[in-house]
């Protein structure tokens, strides 16, 4: 007795491997590398000019040097910062108590500057400030600081 059964004749083990989860990839041929490396360059060209303009944009910075607590009611801050020498800003300086609360707050504005003032040909300067306080201060630095007034 035998059967005419297609299901039970075996099938190569290569063409039933295919059949079950598809035939061989082909490989990605030179003109699609090509267009591949393109692409990826353009992408890295395209990545490092974004970089090149979200840093040049940043028009102020601002480093907290230092503090000096002179007594319950006052402290200085020093601190630092970089901006265009022709432009205006303003920093706001906060004076902080031992359970972080704030205990002073000024705005204090940094005018224009001679190129021969400061650093980097007077993008950088540093400023003292004093500041009255609440209670005694632990702690003095600035919270930010912006441009007001561009300057050209």
């Amino acid at each position: 007795m035998t059967s005419d059964d297609p299901s039970a004749t075996a099938l190569p083990a290569s063409n039933s491997l295919a059949n079950r989860y598809g035939g061989q990839k082909r490989r990605l041929g030179r003109k699609g590398m090509r267009n591949l490396v393109i692409v990826a360059l353009l992408l890295g060209i395209g990545f490092m000019a974004w970089i090149a303009t979200t840093s040049a944009t940043a028009p102020v910075t601002f480093k907290d040097i230092g503090y000096h607590t002179t007594d319950a009611t006052q402290i200085e801050v020093d601190f630092q910062v970089a901006k265009y020498p022709g432009a205006t800003a303003k920093c706001a300086v906060k004076a902080l108590d031992s359970k972080f609360a704030v205990v002073g707050w000024k705005v204090v504005e940094i005018g224009p500057n001679e190129p021969k003032v400061g650093a980097d040909g007077g993008r950088t300067t540093i400023h003292r400030l004093a500041l009255r306080t609440e209670s005694e201060a632990v702690s003095g630095v600035v919270d930010n600081c912006w441009i007001t007034d561009s300057g050209h």
